[in-house]
C-alpha cells in the first residue's frame, strides 16, 4: 500500500464538499476518479496534497500516518517530497525555460547541485518527449507541450505517487492525445497515479481502478473493466449513459 486516506471531511462554510471519504492506492496502480463537476474530486486531491486543509481524516503514505486536521508544516513538506501534482493549467514559471521549470524545485527546495539537477531534469524531459525543447520558454510552447513539461516537473523527484487534476481540460482536442500518451507510458512503467479526469477512454483503457464520486461521497469503485462493463449503482449507470451520449 502506497497511499491510504481514511474518513476525510471538508467543508467550505455550510457546504460539505467531502463527506467521510476513504481511498487506498497500491504501488504501481493508476486510479481514475470520475464524476460530475462539483462532486468533490479536485477538493479530494487538494486535501491529499495539502493545497486545502481537510477538517478531519488521516493520510498514510509509505507506511507513516498523519492526522489531516492537526498536521504540521514540517510534516506537509515531508509528504510533498514523496508526491507530485499536475495541475489543470500547467502552473509553469513564465520567466523560466522548460528545463529551469523542471529543476527549480530540485535546486531551491532540495538544495541539489545544479549540474545534478539539470541531468535529472533532462532525463525527465526526455521521458515526456520534450528534451528538444529544454531551452524554450512556456510562451514558445503549445498547451500540450507545457503540460508535458509540468509532468516532467512532477516526475523528476521520483515521487511515490502523482496526482493529476484534469490534466487535459485546458487543452484543445488535438493536443489532448499527446498528454494522454505520456500518462499511458508512465502507467505502463509502473508509476502510481491518481487521475481526476473526464477522459473516459483513458479511464477505460489505462486505469487499473475507477472511482465514481458525486456530492462529496464515493458512489462506486472497482476494476476499470468491471466498472464500465457492469456498473452496480443506479447513479453510476446514469452517469455513464450521459457520458456516452
Amino acid at each position: 500500500m502506497v497511499l491510504d486516506v481514511r474518513n476525510i471531511r471538508k467543508s467550505f462554510g455550510d457546504l460539505e464538499v467531502l463527506r467521510d471519504i476513504s481511498l487506498s492506492v497500491e504501488k504501481g496502480e493508476t486510479v481514475a476518479i470520475l464524476g460530475p463537476s462539483g462532486g468533490g474530486k479536485t477538493t479530494l486531491l487538494r486535501c491529499m496534497n495539502f493545497l486545502e486543509r481537510a477538517d478531519s481524516g488521516t493520510l498514510t503514505i509509505l507506511g507513516r500516518e498523519y492526522d489531516l486536521a492537526s498536521i504540521t508544516r514540517r510534516e506537509i513538506q515531508e509528504i510533498r517530497r514523496s508526491t507530485g501534482f499536475v495541475f489543470q493549467s500547467y502552473n509553469l514559471f513564465l520567466n523560466r525555460t522548460a528545463l529551469e521549470n523542471v529543476t527549480e524545485g530540485l535546486i531551491v527546495a532540495r538544495k541539489m547541485p545544479r549540474r545534478e539537477a539539470e541531468a535529472k531534469g533532462m532525463a525527465a524531459l526526455e521521458r515526456v518527449g520534450m528534451s528538444d525543447r529544454a531551452s524554450y520558454y512556456p510562451s514558445e510552447l503549445s498547451g500540450g507541450q507545457q503540460q508535458r513539461v509540468a509532468i516532467a516537473r512532477a516526475i523528476v523527484t521520483d515521487p511515490a505517487v502523482i496526482y493529476f487534476d484534469e490534466p487535459t481540460s485546458a487543452l484543445d482536442p488535438e493536443l489532448t492525445g499527446e498528454v494522454l500518451s505520456v500518462m499511458r507510458s508512465l502507467s505502463e512503467d509502473g508509476m502510481t497515479m491518481i487521475v481526476v479526469t473526464h477522459e473516459m477512454g483513458f479511464a477505460r483503457n489505462v486505469a487499473d481502478r475507477v472511482v465514481f464520486m458525486e456530492d462529496g461521497v464515493i458512489v462506486e469503485e472497482g476494476e476499470a473493466k468491471e466498472f464500465f462493463a457492469s456498473p452496480r449503482e443506479k447513479r453510476t449507470i446514469e452517469f455513464l449513459k450521459m457520458i456516452d451520449n
